[in-house]
């Protein structure tokens, strides 16, 4: 019964993992009927454009940039995709970049997008890919280094800071976040095609937003810094923040279409557990907050033979000095309060969880397996160490780069009697 429980959540994870690949998010809301490219039943016609350049950012970028080149064929003059990974592209280059952490590798690289902006004119279309991972791939300081800003983005992270905050105050440091790469492509055509991973679908987020009017400002920035109690890594004014462009004329050009997000996952999910035979309850599709408080509510939701599903992005207070990421951390707090029926999973949907594992699974064969090698869940929990004590008791989920990113995927589920 155990295995038939554990191998049905599996099965209902990877029905939201596959719905939201990205190759095929492009070839179902991104056609091109002779020389008109539709997008979500918007229309653009190539014909109008001296040049048409692609450029790309973020877990998504490289796996869209690859179906796009194949549609967009010989109107496609030139592009620069940054991602987590590359690989060979006809016309566009690949560069890999570093995350969650910038580095003058991505600098570089955000270096020779801004090369093709600066050489726009008025008659060009620039497409671009907008995905989660963004925020620290694409990187142009605005007057401090990029040691200061992985040193600030560390800091934030181990505040435990949510997506919006951290990108509230990633934009005005920014050159090119909160709507600036958009000003710098005018008076251009910009298409941006957003992969959501922000609980709530706030496009302004994802990324840092660089295609989207900011709507966040130097003394929201301000306020989130002293918070965190992070002035003192940023001194004024040497650490200057920037204002974002509020003029709507500078966007007048620009068109941003949602191509995905995880309500997509969770759909597929749902259908999957269905066809299983459970009955469903989706919690929601912003879930936040700390991942081992989430873990422990969510041990406690599902009925018998109740699948419930979740999707969101939760945040990890960073006291220890372990290994782990935030869905790891997420099935360790759920850990001591599953009962023997049911289970806990938490995954990332871009396979990465701040380690090279997506997430983990907890039952009670975890639980068993646990005890039998004396390890202390609460001991790993105070650490941080999510990781070690997951691999030690073999229940890691590994995914791999999947090329997507909608956030984390979240399920709890309890046998059917």
């Amino acid at each position: 019964m155990k295995h038939s429980l554990r191998a049905d959540a599996l099965a209902v994870l990877k029905a939201g993992m596959d719905a939201v690949r990205t190759t095929d998010v492009v070839n179902t809301k991104v056609k091109r009927i002779g020389n008109r490219l539709v997008v979500d039943g918007q229309i653009f016609d190539l014909k109008k454009f001296g040049r048409v350049y692609l450029i790309g950012i973020g877990k998504a970028a490289f796996d869209a940039a690859k179906e796009l080149e194949g549609l967009l064929g010989d109107s496609l003059t030139d592009g620069v995709v940054l991602d987590v990974k590359r690989g060979k592209l006809k016309k566009v280059k690949s560069i890999a970049g570093t995350h969650p952490l910038p580095s003058m590798s991505n600098i570089r690289a955000t270096g020779d997008i801004l090369g093709i902006l600066k050489s726009l004119r008025e008659d060009d279309l620039v497409i671009a890919i907008i995905s989660g991972g963004g925020s620290a791939l694409l990187c142009w300081p605005y007057s401090i280094t990029c040691d200061q800003v992985s040193m600030i983005t560390q800091a934030m992270m181990n505040a435990g800071a949510d997506i919006h905050e951290m990108n509230t105050v990633r934009k005005h440091l920014s050159e090119v976040q909160g709507g600036q790469l958009a000003a710098m492509a005018a008076p251009a055509t910009v298409l941006g095609l957003i992969f959501s991973d922000v609980p709530g679908d706030d496009i302004g987020v994802v990324a840092s937003g660089p295609t989207v009017m900011d709507t966040t400002t130097v003394a929201d920035a301000e306020r989130i810094m002293k918070h965190h109690d992070l002035l003192k890594l940023c001194r004024m004014p040497a650490c200057e923040l920037r204002e974002t462009p509020k003029d709507p004329h500078i966007f007048r050009n620009v068109t941003n279409i949602l191509l995905v997000n995880n309500a997509k996952a969770v759909e597929a999910m749902g259908k999957e557990a269905k066809r299983r035979g459970y009955a469903l309850r989706v919690y929601g599709t912003s879930v936040s907050g700390e991942a081992r408080e989430v873990g422990r509510l969510l041990a406690g939701l599902p009925r018998p033979g109740e699948m419930v599903i979740a999707a969101g992005e939760t945040t990890v207070t960073l006291k220890g000095k372990g290994k782990g990421g935030r869905n790891q951390e997420l099935v360790l707090g759920a850990l001591p309060h599953i009962e023997d029926d049911s289970l806990v999973i938490s995954c990332a949907s871009d396979g990465i969880d701040n380690t090279p594992v997506a997430g983990a699974i907890a039952d009670v064969t975890v639980a068993a397996k646990a005890k039998r090698l004396k390890l202390d869940p609460e001991k790993y929990l105070a650490d941080n160490d999510a990781y070690t004590f997951f691999k030690k008791v073999g229940s890691q989920i590994k995914t791999g780069i999947t090329g997507a990113n909608v956030s984390d995927l979240m399920l709890a589920a309890r046998s059917k009697r």
